[in-house]
């Protein structure tokens, strides 16, 4: 494996860091504070080809390697978590299990629009008693002449509000057990389709998730995605994708707590000189340095071994349970850095701190992470 970019991953970084810094960045502060979807964004990320960054050319992506998509994916969240995890939702928990398992036909008539971002893109896994345990989910689809009928909810779903096309799950045949569960392709505008309530969060404001309810909501028999009862595989295969583009989020938030870090630390003066000059600030942002080289190289590596097709449950589940404990000590580091400062709203290390909480929640807690990562071990 060679860890450097190459010229082609290089330009397409730079392209993505300069639009970041310039129309992404500016916003976040605000965009969260009003907990306000980044419109704007994500409609220059469709021009610019960001939201079909994974889907295959033929169907108007950019047809880009996973290790560059976890690059883009870093640098849209080091300017806004929020942006960014609607990108990586987007891409690995929507487009990517229609690439994997969808018919032509179906690639056919969803990519595009997701290239184009016509509609965003979301996964409706989680419920409010399936969580970690999505074996227990309870939302049912019966089929019943050319259409699956789907009672239940889902809750946590990241742009359940502005969803489009929605990768949703309910169980088949109940008396299977997860083998019983199927997966769909749900289109906001089907009868019974609806949006619950929309949650106010600790962080990541500006993303929006929301409950979805189904209420014998009509799909139509070709939507269904792979085979009745492969829903719970096609769950976990699109998951470990998805761990990488989280991982490349929290790398994201922590790189954006160092950047900070640095710059302030060089200004702030103490004692007659900037408190960069002092060795426990400097040795703060050392450790903070060596943890991102460290979690930036296990996304790329878990990124790697996808593009080179082997299965990567432990590697993308390391990747994302070292991420996230990365961005949420070197923010909290960042805050220590500030001081009191940053304790404040006025700066963004605050927001930094907030957003990076849920990187070891959602996709997988760390804690399954740990499960994930030890039965691949002993086995």
């Amino acid at each position: 494996m060679i860890l450097e970019l190459n010229e082609q991953q290089n330009m397409i970084r730079n392209m993505v860091r300069e639009f970041a810094e310039k129309e992404v960045k500016p916003k976040a502060a605000e965009l969260d504070e009003k907990e306000e979807y980044p419109h704007e964004a994500i409609k220059r990320m469709a021009e610019l080809g960001i939201l079909g960054a994974i889907i295959p050319q033929e169907y108007e992506g950019a047809g880009l390697d996973h290790v560059t998509y976890s690059v883009i994916i870093e640098e849209i969240s080091r300017a806004c978590a929020s942006t960014g995890v609607v990108t990586s939702v987007h891409n690995s928990l929507t487009a990517w299990p229609i690439i994997k398992y969808g018919t032509e036909e179906q690639k056919k008539k969803y990519l595009p629009i997701l290239a184009r971002g016509e509609k965003i893109g979301a996964f409706g896994g989680t419920e409010a008693n399936a969580g970690s345990d999505l074996g227990a989910m309870q939302t049912t689809a019966e089929l019943k002449g050319d259409k699956y009928i789907i009672n239940g909810s889902k809750t946590f779903i990241t742009s359940g509000p502005k969803a489009g096309i929605i990768i949703v799950f309910a169980v088949t045949n109940k008396e299977a057990g997860p083998k019983g569960i199927s997966a769909f392709i749900v289109e906001n505008d089907f009868k019974g389709y609806g949006i619950g309530g929309i949650f106010h969060k600790l962080g990541i404001n500006a993303s929006l998730q929301s409950e979805l309810v189904f209420e014998n909501m009509e799909v139509p028999k070709e939507n269904l995605l792979g085979k009745e009862g492969e829903g719970f595989k096609i769950a976990l295969s699109t998951l470990d994708g998805g761990r990488i583009g989280i991982a490349a989020q929290a790398v994201g938030i922590a790189q954006a707590a160092l950047d900070e870090s640095i710059t302030y630390s060089m200004q702030r003066q103490q004692f007659g000189k900037p408190i960069s000059k002092f060795q426990a600030i400097q040795w703060m942002i050392a450790e903070m340095a060596t943890r991102i080289e460290a979690a930036r190289f296990l996304v790329r590596y878990a990124a790697y071994q996808e593009d080179a097709g082997n299965r990567i449950s432990k590697e993308a589940a390391m990747a994302k349970l070292f991420a996230a404990e990365t961005a949420t000590w070197c923010a909290d580091r960042a805050i220590q850095v500030f001081g009191g400062y940053g304790y404040i709203k006025e700066y963004p290390v605050e927001r930094l701190f907030r957003d990076a909480r849920i990187t070891g929640i959602y996709e997988g807690t760390s804690e399954v992470m740990k499960m994930v990562i030890a039965g691949s071990l002993l086995r």
